[in-house]
C-alpha cells in the first residue's frame, strides 16, 4: 500500500485528501472517467445487480475510467467489481471514518480517502467527466442532487445520466417535473438530465451530449 497526501482545488475550495493506494494502472492522463453514484445496498431485485455490473463492463469495453464510492459493497461494489474484471481503470474516494477499511475494494487502481462526505463529492466530480447514477437510497439521491443542483448553478457542465432500472427513477422524474411546473426548478436554463435502462445506450447519450430534461417525464 502506498499513502500519501495531497490539495486539491475543487469548485473554489482547498480540499485535503490521502493517496490510500496506487495499484496498477490501466489507463493514462487522458482517459475519459464516469463518475458513478449508486447503493451500497444490492437491493430487492435481481436486475439491479446485473445492471451494475453490466455498466462496470461497458464502461471498461469503451475504455472509460470509472471513479465511485470506493467500497466493495452494494452495487458501487458490483460496478467496481465488473469494470475491473473487463480490464478497467478504477478509481475509489471514501470518507474517513464513515466505514471500516475492510468495506474499501481491494483492487482498485487510486483509493484517495478525504475528510468529509463534502470533500468525497468535491474530489469525485473533479476527477471524472460525466455522471451516471444507478438506483440507490439517500446517499446516492444526495450525491445525484448535488451534482444536478451544481450544474444548475453553472459549476459545471458534464453530462449526467441516470440508469433507470425498472422504472426506478419514475417517481423522482415526475418530483423534479412537478417543481418546475409549480415555479421551483427554473425552465431556463433547463434542467438537464439524460435517462435510460440500458447501459449502452444511455453512455451513447452522455457521449453526445445529448440530454432532456424531465419537464414531461415518461407515462
Amino acid at each position: 500500500m502506498i499513502s500519501s497526501s495531497s490539495l486539491s482545488h475543487v469548485n473554489g475550495t482547498i480540499t485535503y485528501h490521502r493517496c490510500l493506494k496506487v495499484g496498477a494502472q490501466r489507463g493514462d492522463h487522458t482517459t475519459r472517467r464516469v463518475c458513478v453514484f449508486a447503493g451500497s445496498g444490492l437491493g430487492s431485485r435481481q436486475v439491479y445487480q446485473q445492471a451494475a455490473r453490466d455498466l462496470g463492463e461497458e464502461l471498461a469495453r469503451r475504455r472509460l475510467g470509472v471513479v465511485y464510492g470506493g467500497a466493495s459493497v452494494g452495487l458501487m461494489g458490483e460496478v467496481a467489481a465488473a469494470a475491473l474484471q473487463a480490464g478497467g481503470e478504477v478509481i475509489g474516494v471514501v470518507p474517513q471514518g464513515v466505514w471500516s477499511p475492510e468495506a474499501n475494494h481491494a483492487g482498485l487502481a487510486v483509493l484517495y480517502e478525504v475528510g468529509t462526505m463534502h470533500e468525497r463529492k468535491a474530489l469525485m466530480a473533479e476527477l471524472a467527466d460525466g455522471f451516471i447514477s444507478l438506483p440507490g437510497g439517500l446517499g446516492t439521491f444526495d450525491e445525484l442532487f448535488e451534482i444536478l443542483t451544481w450544474a444548475q448553478l453553472g459549476l459545471h457542465s458534464k453530462p449526467i445520466g441516470l440508469l433507470n432500472i425498472a422504472g426506478y427513477f419514475k417517481p423522482l422524474l415526475q418530483l423534479v417535473a412537478s417543481a418546475v411546473r409549480e415555479g421551483f426548478i427554473a425552465r431556463h436554463p433547463p434542467f438537464l438530465v439524460s435517462e435510460g435502462a440500458d447501459a449502452g445506450m444511455l453512455l451513447d447519450q452522455l457521449l453526445q451530449g445529448r440530454q432532456a430534461g424531465p419537464g414531461a417525464p415518461p407515462g
